[in-house]
């Protein structure tokens, strides 16, 4: 029997001996490495013996394969365009750059671009953890943008408001999420063929760390699908009100980059002298004209108080598109004399404006001083008081609500909850929701308290002091702000003909709104008619 302390003097034991005593150590002993005591960090199985790796090791990964790496560089090319035209369309809100000004609010695009930087970043965040959630969620918000994509290209005023911009953003969209889908199937196919070759087969477990991906996964294109919904819902909504017939035309000005819609009631009349009869300019205050503000109007020329007037809708209000930016009062101005001459329209004529609409009257009237048969101011705002409209809280209030408002909650609750129609969206007392409008009086916003009240200022010292005038005050706002009835009363100053100034007792702000105010305002108007 061979000792089991082995001999004094170091002898063999035998090939057998060895090979047994090793495999029961093989079998019962983890390997240490260098004769040291076993530690937390000392492995409890030995090493595999068939080449295979261990499914955690760092080796098993889909970015072994060229195809797995070329998709990740290309999404991180494309996520850098992206931003790069994010940034763009971001700056064209603000500052319209040469041959990227679209007709319409430019918000739809931008947050194309958002959506597409959203589908991207998930891609590269959550690239080596491939899911059906993901995949599947690509695929649906593609669906719902190759929707928007058809519907854009499908109806012509959509086309013409989003202009090459918007389509190219859609388009970009489309194909981002549609390539966000090719690559979660292809990195699952990656990594499937890498650990079936490195580990012999396919991992079907996943860590804690991978299902906290795969679940913020999940939520996240949950967003991101909504976000596409309403999206297609809001552009269904703008399809069906591009359809709404304007009373009027509309006419290309400024060098034909938009148009404004301009409408005209009754016929050109004349005096007994051959002389023209004064045409009425209607300019609306805060909302569209054909928000009540032409019903007054249009009572008096049923009455025959007046025999013709014209209205148009300032850029982004209503039918007309919107302008570049920046967009001054005194640009507006000038396109709107552009469309009357192209209109065919001719002076004399009176100016009828209302709240802030009496800062684009007065400047008109400035640039027309031999044309101008009289002027009614109805509780028109005055040059000290734009400060107000150029708060910069009101900016990014106004920025704000335009960038979500291709999302359409508001209107697409006002429609499927309260019966809005068309006519409410486009003119009415939706309106406001609409971003078209939201651009428009974020840049009368940027420039009210520089380039406006410049043109203001410039505008009464070369206003004619022989053009009648009539001022027309809502009663509650004289009575209630001191500041208000001090301005109102400057107002009466711009010329030193003044017919009337009225203070309607009970009117608000929109004095055509009570019974006594239609009264004042028709009977001051015919006595401009008259020349009075």
């Amino acid at each position: 029997m061979v000792s089991m302390w082995g001999s004094k003097n170091g002898s063999q034991r035998s090939e057998g001996e060895e090979a047994e005593h090793d495999g029961a150590d093989s079998r019962h002993q983890p390997r240490q490495s260098g004769g040291t005591e076993p530690d937390e960090r000392t492995r409890l199985l030995p090493p595999r013996h068939d080449g295979y790796l261990d499914p955690d090791d760092p080796a098993v990964s889909p970015y072994n394969l060229w195809s797995v790496r070329a998709l990740r560089y290309f999404c991180i090319l494309f996520l850098i365009i992206s931003f790069l035209w994010w940034t763009l369309l971001l700056v064209s809100i603000f500052v319209s750059p040469p041959m990227m000004h679209s007709r319409g609010s430019g918000f739809f695009d931008f947050s194309y671009t958002t959506l597409t930087l959203g589908n991207l970043l998930v891609a590269i965040l959550f690239f080596s953890t491939p899911s059906r959630a993901m995949e599947w969620g690509t695929l649906v918000v593609a669906f719902f943008l190759l929707i928007d994509m058809i519907i854009i290209l499908a109806v012509p005023r959509l086309r013409l408001e989003e202009g090459w911009v918007g389509i190219a953003s859609v388009v970009w969209a489309t194909f981002m999420a549609l390539y966000g889908a090719l690559t979660d199937r292809v990195v699952a196919w990656g990594k499937k063929e890498e650990e079936e070759r490195l580990t012999g087969r396919k991992e079907t477990r996943r860590s804690l760390r991978e299902w906290c991906a795969v679940f913020s996964e999940l939520i996240i294109m949950i967003v991101l699908i909504i976000v596409a919904i309403l999206l297609t819902a809001t552009l269904i909504l703008r399809s069906r009100d591009a359809g709404l017939a304007s009373p009027g035309k509309r006419y290309f000005v400024d060098g034909d980059k938009y148009q404004l819609h301009l409408s005209c009631i009754g016929n050109q009349t004349y005096n007994a002298d051959g002389t023209r009869k004064p045409t009425i300019l209607l300019e609306g205050g805060e909302n569209p004209v054909e928000d009540t503000f032409d019903d007054w109007v249009f009572n008096a020329y049923q009455n025959n108080t007046i025999d013709r007037y014209c209205y148009y809708d300032r850029p982004g209000l209503a039918w007309s598109d919107n302008a570049p930016s920046p967009h001054s009062a005194g640009m507006t101005s000038d396109a709107f004399s552009e469309a009357l001459a192209r209109a065919g329209e001719q002076s004399p004529w009176i100016l009828v404006s209302a709240g802030i609409g009496g800062i684009y009257s007065r400047i008109f009237s400035s640039r027309h001083v031999k044309e101008i048969a009289g002027i009614m101011l109805i509780d028109a705002l005055h040059e000290d008081l734009l400060h107000k409209v150029g708060e910069p809280g009101r900016g990014f209030v106004l920025w704000a609500r335009g960038i979500i408002s291709p999302l359409g909650y508001d209107r697409l609750w006002g429609a499927i909850a309260k019966g809005r129609k068309p006519e409410d969206r486009v003119y009415g007392r939706s309106a406001y929701q609409g971003g078209k409008y939201i651009k428009a009086k974020l840049q009368e916003n940027l420039v009210a308290n520089s380039l406006t009240k410049n043109e203001v200022s410039q505008a009464r010292n070369i206003q004619s002091d022989n053009t009648p005038l009539v001022v027309v005050s809502s009663g509650i706002n004289v009575r209630k702000d001191n500041e208000w009835e001090r301005k109102q009363r400057d107002l009466t100053k711009i010329t030193e003909n003044l017919i009337s100034w009225d203070v309607v007792n009970a009117a608000p702000h929109e004095v055509w709104k009570t019974l006594e105010g239609r009264q004042v305002l028709e009977k001051r108007l015919g006595e401009l008619m008259k020349g009075k």
